[in-house]
């Protein structure tokens, strides 16, 4: 959700020079991420840039392929392809899109992005007079498509097609059980398959000051349970964390405050990196510890510079 252009390419060129593995950007209701990404590809010469993610409802197979393998050239090979279902709030209040079935779509955009890439023609859905076609410009190399799945369904399908999982707001403790789901998937898919990439995207609140890291925090896991749609509460309340959820609705009557209730206060060790230098490292290597390959750090949106720099040079590999 981050919208100042500058901002991000400034991250970009940052991570890179502090040796970071790779830099995502997600797409919300702002910029076109593929088009920062090119900007971010040409500023750049080492670090994989990818999508994390582009959402499955305002693109067709076709232009998710095309963007992928523009980004590809453009890096010299270091692009990532995040694909996910989004949420009811941005497919249907952006896009103006019926938000259903949403594993169903995420499968079939997912496997005809992959035919494309590898330059086969488009699997009609419907047969018409018209030839499928190829994309006229194949990527000379593969191009790895990532998962955001977070529901059960749509890990096995990750673990059935992707080449990484990267799930957004998964608890802690809920990793473990959703790779057993990941190896469930694969077992679906073409022989050999290796086990995705496991990068779950993890929200970051890390500041000197403990009540800044707290605040951050806060509005991560207030805002994304009260006003990002069902799935996030859902998952929640299937991992046993019920009267959490229910506490953090209370205390959040309106989508403009930003509060964790003291007795629900462990769904920030659950589902961010936060704290103080210290606390947040140590909370990263727990995610490591239960299996994490390429935690990703999710940067909060619309804070100060240096508050962000500070996050970056804190948590640097």
């Amino acid at each position: 959700m981050e919208t100042r252009r500058p901002v991000v390419l400034h991250l970009a060129e940052l991570a890179e020079a502090l040796g970071y593995d790779a830099f995502f950007l997600a797409e919300g209701w702002g910029h076109d991420a593929g088009v920062l990404l090119a900007e971010v590809a040409t500023r750049t010469s080492r670090i994989t840039i990818g999508t994390g993610i582009l959402n499955v409802w305002g693109r067709t197979p076709a232009s998710l392929a095309m963007v992928a393998a523009s980004l590809h050239e453009v890096s010299g090979g270091r692009f990532v392809l995040g694909l996910g279902a989004g949420s009811p709030p941005l497919a249907e209040g952006l896009h103006d899109t019926a938000f259903t079935a949403p594993v169903e779509r995420l499968g079939g955009v997912t496997r005809q992005v992959r035919r494309l890439l590898l330059g086969e023609r488009l699997e009609q859905s419907v047969e018409r007079g018209n030839r499928p076609l190829r994309l006229a410009v194949t990527p000379r190399t593969a191009v790895p498509i990532w998962l955001a799945a977070l529901g059960p369904g749509s890990v096995r399908l990750a673990g059935e097609l992707a080449d990484g999982w990267c799930p957004f707001l998964l608890p802690l403790s809920g990793l473990d059980g959703g790779i057993r789901i990941l190896e469930e998937g694969m077992a679906r898919g073409a022989p050999g398959r290796t086990r995705p990439t496991l990068a779950p995207c993890i929200p970051a609140a890390v500041a000197a000051d403990p009540t800044k890291a707290l605040e951050m925090a806060s509005w991560w896991v207030s805002f994304y349970l009260v006003s990002m749609g069902p799935l996030y509460r859902t998952t929640l309340r299937r991992q046993g964390h019920a009267r959490a959820v229910e506490e953090v609705l209370a205390a959040n009557p309106t989508s403009r405050t930003f509060e964790v209730p003291e007795s629900a206060r462990f769904l920030l060790d659950e589902l961010t990196v936060w704290g103080t230098t210290e606390q947040a490292r140590a909370a990263l290597d727990r995610w490591y510890a239960a299996g994490a390959e390429m935690p990703t750090l999710t940067l909060p949106p619309g804070r100060p510079v240096d508050e962000l720099d500070h996050i970056l040079e804190t948590m640097r590999p």
